[in-house]
């Protein structure tokens, strides 16, 4: 097996020390996230490497909780976190552009992830990886454009 992984960026016209701000701001998470509606940080996390947080995630189909760990932590830059035992890493790099901050959104399907899920899915777990890629690749663009409109609207800039 190997892992999955995809990308996306869009230019926000805010400079990277707001957007980091705002990206690791779990607690923020359900207000650009098509799929998690809430995250929290466990008692004592100030968002540095090796914090941990939860996060409740919904779809039509079902609801659910996850257990992150802050992977990387390093403001104005990057921002990582790895969900339940490291199966799937998310990122925000983020990079000082004309016009703001180039922010790329990315997600890795680890092979511990696909391992997990042979293990629980059986014969299902093809499905179940393409549904959990094909929510990635829709929510990436999805994510991306909220926060977007979410940082341009705390600077008073319009794009």
């Amino acid at each position: 097996m190997s892992s999955l992984r995809l990308s996306d960026s869009i230019v926000v016209a805010a400079s990277p020390e707001e957007v980091y701000d705002l990206v690791s701001d779990v607690t923020r998470t359900g207000e650009w996230s098509p799929q998690c509606r809430a995250c929290w940080w466990e008692a004592g996390a100030t968002g540095a490497v090796g914090d941990v947080f939860g996060g409740r995630q919904e779809t039509p189909e079902r609801t659910w909780e996850t257990r992150s760990r802050v992977e990387e932590a390093d403001r104005p830059r990057a921002f990582a976190w790895s969900v339940n035992d490291r199966k799937v890493f998310w990122r925000y790099d983020l990079e000082a552009v004309e016009g703001g901050t180039r922010l790329t959104e990315s997600w890795e399907f680890a092979d511990a992830g696909l391992a997990f899920m042979a293990e629980k899915y059986g014969a299902d777990a093809q499905h179940e990886i393409g549904t959990r890629q094909e929510a990635a690749r829709t929510g990436i663009p999805a994510t991306l454009a909220a926060l977007k409109q979410i940082a341009e609207q705390g600077t008073g800039s319009r794009g």
